[in-house]
């Protein structure tokens, strides 16, 4: 990334730093008062659209990892979302397990489902992997269904609250703070897992699966791990969204939703944390415009409409940066912070 006329690197841990100027750390907190004072300020619902866009935030990171950076495209992430939000819905509230271990063995349930999942990996690519990530999300919904003694099944389990040192977080904003908290923390890890050495093994393999393996890079190791991490990140999105709605419910974790983080992906630019960000921001805040739209829609025009306004929005928006803006959300940024960084000379760019 160029910077600014008088400003230089000095060193290889300011080239690699993610932050790097004083403006750079200024724009961090302000954005993280501003952040974390939301509740101060915004209604219940606003909260709640913001724990649930921060929820697909943490989600989203992981297929990013998977799919933008490894090259493994997965089509079930949603299912993945199911293993870490049942274990985590299992262990409170059947075992009395506190935060503290559940969110971690969430974690582990759904990194465990990924690797079992991932070994197609190993011999299959393109259409046929996609396949069997779809497989693998009827899988999973099949055998939660199956486990109703454990599961609950279809009518589903009750799952607690959270607690943190004895307290139980009811409110929203209490919620709020504990989804934002793992937010950033899970951006913070996905940034720097793509900058070590596995990352750069990943990327390799995206790019070129025999130049890798020619390279060195043990293909079955990364390809694993990559599923491993992904769907990892996954599991922690799916337990906070269990114990936000306190029940686990397959309802949740619905095919189409594995289906639209890979758009999101789409819209925000796949291979770039930034374009998780955008592409999950985006996509959640068109919902909502739907949301008061839709009822204006539907007196004016016919209740059918409305109705599938939601879907037709999405998948118009899917399409239009299919053709016009393939590289997603991120790039475009990356081109208008270029612009004013350059400017008056943005020529050069």
């Amino acid at each position: 990334m160029s910077l600014r006329t008088g400003t230089f690197r000095e060193s290889y841990a300011q080239d690699m730093a993610i932050f790097r100027t004083r403006l750079h750390w200024g724009m961090l907190f302000a954005f993280l008062i501003l952040l974390f004072t939301c509740p101060l300020y915004f209604s219940d619902r606003i909260l709640t659209i913001l724990t649930i866009i921060g929820i697909t935030v943490i989600s989203v990171h992981g297929l990013n990892i998977l799919t933008g950076y490894c090259g493994q495209i997965s089509i079930g992430h949603a299912g993945f979302m199911a293993v870490g939000g049942y274990t985590s819905a299992i262990l409170s509230a059947k075992l009395g397990w506190p935060f503290w271990a559940t969110l971690p063995s969430a974690a582990l349930a759904a990194g465990m489902a990924g690797l079992i999942f991932g070994l197609p990996s190993l011999k299959i690519k393109g259409f046929y992997l996609i396949m069997a990530t779809i497989a693998a999300q009827f899988i999973i919904i099949w055998l939660i269904l199956q486990l109703y003694g454990l599961t609950g099944g279809t009518d589903g389990l009750a799952a607690p609250r959270y607690k943190i040192a004895g307290l139980a977080l009811k409110s929203k904003s209490s919620y709020f703070y504990l989804v934002m908290i793992i937010t950033c923390l899970a951006t913070f890890a996905a940034k720097n897992i793509v900058r070590t050495r596995a990352g750069r093994a990943f990327i390799a393999i995206r790019d070129n699966e025999l130049a890798a393996e020619v390279m060195g890079i043990n293909l079955w190791t990364y390809k694993l791990l990559a599923f491993f991490i992904g769907c990892a990140f996954a599991g922690v999105a799916g337990a906070l969204l269990v114990h936000y709605y306190t029940f686990a419910c397959i309802d949740h974790f619905i095919f189409m939703n594995s289906v639209w983080y890979l758009g999101m992906l789409i819209v925000g630019g796949m291979g770039s944390t930034a374009g998780a960000i955008f592409g999950a921001v985006s996509l959640k805040l068109l919902d909502e415009v739907v949301t008061i739209v839709g009822p204006i829609l539907s007196a004016a025009v016919a209740p059918q409409a409305a109705a599938s306004l939601g879907l037709i929005m999405r998948g118009l928006v899917i399409i239009v940066f299919l053709i016009f803006e393939p590289r997603g959300l991120a790039h475009r940024w990356e081109i208008i912070k270029a612009y004013f960084r350059l400017w008056p000379f943005s020529y050069q760019e």
